[in-house]
């Protein structure tokens, strides 16, 4: 089963799947956007976000089904989509094409009501409740599984644990 963890910048992804990592060590797919622009000397640009989800998926494919019944992704093509068509408003075919033959079980969309956090990756501070709604209503007409995961991270963390108990593929 894949999970993705999803939603706008600063709303508690990566933290919440360290935390699910250390607890659980289920098999994590971290999100290569980070790992990409870390390695470039320059600010990025339309095309790199093609590269970037060339690489996302190269993830994916590596760690699929290796450690555990569940797959945790950071993230997934859904994200560099919506990042496309927000910041340049158009956005590469290769990402639509492979984003719907790519998606997950379940999305657990993340609420930005944990305050943001400065990062030298993030842009959007005053958008995130956007981003959000965008986030959900794309998933919504995908018709994939979500649910929204917000409140403190203890909170997050429980609503998590009841999803992946739910499954009933693993008994935590």
């Amino acid at each position: 089963m894949k999970i993705v963890i999803t939603g706008p910048e600063s709303s508690g992804k990566t933290t919440l799947l360290n935390k699910i990592n250390n607890k659980w060590n289920f098999t994590i797919i971290p999100e290569y956007a980070r790992i990409y622009i870390d390695k470039l000397n320059r600010p990025y640009n339309y095309d790199d976000i093609l590269e970037i989800a060339k690489g996302q998926i190269a993830l994916e494919d590596n760690l699929n089904g290796v450690r555990s019944t569940l797959l945790f992704a950071d993230t997934d093509l859904l994200t560099l989509q919506i990042w496309c068509e927000y910041k340049y408003n158009k956005c590469h075919t290769f990402i639509y094409k492979e984003f719907l033959e790519r998606l997950p079980d379940l999305y657990l969309l993340c609420f930005p009501d944990i305050p943001w956090e400065f990062d030298p990756q993030r842009e959007n501070p005053h958008d995130r409740l956007n981003l959000f709604n965008i986030y959900k209503r794309k998933i919504e007409e995908l018709k994939v599984d979500y649910a929204i995961i917000k409140g403190s991270m203890s909170e997050r963390l429980k609503m998590i644990e009841q999803i992946i108990e739910s499954t009933n593929l693993i008994k935590l």
